[in-house]
Order: C-alpha cells, then sequence, then structure tokens
C-alpha cells in the first residue's frame, strides 16, 4: 500500500513538471521564439503556448517602446571644439525572430551603435549646428541608426540630443561672439534708424518748400515748444519774411 502511495506520488510529481515545463502564458506584449532541438521553429504568443518538455525551448521577447541612455561621448566638432553630448534612444523589436537570431545581444548592439553613430554624425558638424539645429541631427542620427538595425528586426523610433556639455573657456569665448553679435545688431539698427530719419526729413523739406505758409506753422510749433520747456533760453521770434529779403535772389534772365 505504501509502495503504490508513493508511485501515485511520483507519478503526479511528474505530471506536475512536465505541465510547469510545457505551459507558457505570455502577455500582450511578449512574443515567444520557439526552438525545437536547436532549430528555428516559430514565433508564438500571446496568450498560452505548450511547448514539449526538453525537446522544446521558448525565448520571450518583449515588443514595448525601450528607453537607452547614450552615456556622455567625447566629440570633437568640425570646428575643432570639443564637447562631451549624450542623448536618449526609443527603439522596439518589429522581427523577433531576427532579433534572437541575427545579434547576440540586440539590446548591446544597439547601445554601442548610438554611441558610434551619435559621435560620427556629430562630427561633421559644427558647435553652433549643435546647440540650434538639434531636430535636424536627431533626424539624421535616427535615419542612420535605422537602417543599421533593420537587419536585426528592431526599428528605431527616435533618439533626442539631451546635453552638450562645453568646457568654461569655450563658454566665455561663446559669451564675447554672442555680446560682440549684439553690438554690431545694435549699431546696424542705429545706422538703418539715421538713413530713414534722413530720408524722412529730406521728404519733409520738399513738402515745407511748397508751400510758404507751412513753414511760417513749422517756425510756430518750434516757438510752442521751447517755450512750453523750463530752460533759460531767450527766443526772439523774426518774421520769416524778412528772411526773404535777406537771402540773395537768383537774377532772372
Amino acid at each position: 500500500m505504501m509502495l503504490e502511495y508513493l508511485t501515485y506520488a511520483a507519478l503526479a510529481l511528474l505530471v506536475i513538471v512536465f505541465l510547469s515545463q510545457a505551459i507558457r502564458i505570455l502577455r500582450e506584449y511578449e512574443r515567444g521564439v520557439v526552438f525545437t532541438l536547436g532549430r528555428f521553429t516559430g514565433v508564438k504568443g500571446p496568450g498560452l503556448i505548450l511547448l514539449v518538455p526538453i525537446v522544446q525551448q521558448l525565448v520571450k521577447v518583449d515588443l514595448r517602446v525601450m528607453v537607452q541612455v547614450v552615456p556622455p561621448q567625447d566629440v570633437i566638432s568640425r570646428d575643432n571644439v570639443s564637447v562631451k553630448v549624450n542623448a536618449v534612444l526609443y527603439f522596439r523589436i518589429v522581427d523577433p525572430e531576427r532579433a534572437i537570431i541575427k545579434v547576440g545581444d540586440y539590446m548591446a548592439a544597439t547601445s554601442q551603435l548610438a554611441q558610434t553613430t551619435l559621435r560620427s554624425v556629430l562630427g561633421k558638424h559644427e558647435l553652433d549646428e549643435m546647440l540650434a539645429e538639434r531636430d535636424r541631427l536627431n533626424a539624421d542620427i535616427q535615419e542612420i541608426l535605422d537602417k543599421q538595425t533593420d537587419v536585426w528586426g528592431i526599428k528605431v523610433t527616435g533618439i533626442e540630443i539631451k546635453d552638450v556639455d562645453i568646457n568654461e573657456t569655450m563658454v566665455r569665448a561663446i559669451a564675447k561672439q554672442a555680446e560682440a553679435e549684439r553690438l554690431r545688431r545694435a549699431k546696424v539698427i542705429n545706422a538703418m534708424g539715421e538713413q530713414q530719419a534722413a530720408e524722412k526729413l529730406v521728404e519733409a523739406g520738399r513738402i515745407l518748400a511748397q508751400e510758404p505758409q507751412a513753414m511760417q506753422l513749422r517756425y510756430f510749433a518750434a516757438l510752442h515748444d521751447i517755450a512750453g520747456e523750463r530752460s533759460s533760453t531767450v527766443v526772439f521770434p523774426l518774421p520769416t519774411g524778412l528772411l526773404d529779403h535777406l537771402m540773395p535772389r537768383p537774377n532772372n534772365p
């Protein structure tokens, strides 16, 4: 009786072990790459998966978007400026078969590829482009990564350059450059204002010359402005008609 009980217990234990090895449940975002006697036989999931223990093995693959932080990279720009650049990489697996079979560790491979591509692309641009045209640089890096990771069944959905660290000496040089640029713009704007004012004064002079009464009114307006100020200026009004007699007249033929 005891022997039969032990036999039944052993059989029950074997059944439990068999079922635990044979039954797998995959979530909605998971897929299972199945190998039968070491050979690829298909991708299964999600849901309930039945395997033959020992004969079949299953490798789980996560299809969600993954995030990797690209560590700071030393980059020398095209204008010979040394900077440290880090970024954030977003990618997901679109073909579980290739992600498991074509590359040993797709996470490490994608990370290393992102680091080398970041250094290669940014090294072809100047510092000003790194600071002002990040969107274009992000698109260029993403396109290159996406082409190279396509054979691994990986889709690069985006890469964002986070920080561009510059040494203190270069920061001071950039500040001086920005100050000089602002000073240049101020001088240009001042010169343009002087030019426009001169053009308007010439135009106003032409209009006043056509009507002597307008000049008289402008004369009274100037007197009114001077009288309204609190100053010690003494003004002696002089009729504008008197000036006509004082100024030489052209000889009529």
